[in-house]
């Protein structure tokens, strides 16, 4: 699976360079998500920019990533300009209610930082 990685201090943005996230790659992204939070990545912005059909096993791959960055106190965000079969996809699926989807890059970084200062107010306010 061909894709661009860019980590930033507080976040990665993965970009998959495949057109299609389906059956013959969700094995690949799912692995490449697990790694990436075993190398301590704890937000992880995915860009579907270049994303051009998603099956059931793509959307797998992406549940899973959003249910282990999560679980693991991070965040999980979609980013990009998502195209008409992806997002036919997220609402058949239901999937647009329960992801954070966010066009802008700009958008994506703030939402992370944001979700990151909660945390660690949420945080101070419970070791008191």
């Amino acid at each position: 699976m061909e894709y661009n990685l860019r980590k930033e201090e507080k976040f990665c943005v993965f970009t998959p360079l495949e057109k299609n996230l389906n059956r013959s790659v969700s094995a690949d992204l799912k692995a490449e998500f697990v790694f990436l939070q075993n190398e301590g990545v704890r937000n992880l912005i995915v860009d579907l920019s270049n994303v051009e059909f998603i099956d059931s096993d793509g959307l797998s791959a992406l549940l899973m990533a959003r249910r282990n960055f999560t679980e693991q106190k991070g965040s999980f965000v979609i980013m990009g300009a998502i195209q008409p079969n992806v997002q036919t996809m997220f609402k058949i699926s239901k999937l647009s209610e329960i992801l954070n989807i966010i066009e802008a890059e700009e958008e994506a970084i703030e939402f992370v930082f944001m979700e990151e200062l909660e945390r660690e107010i949420v945080g101070d306010a419970s070791d008191t």
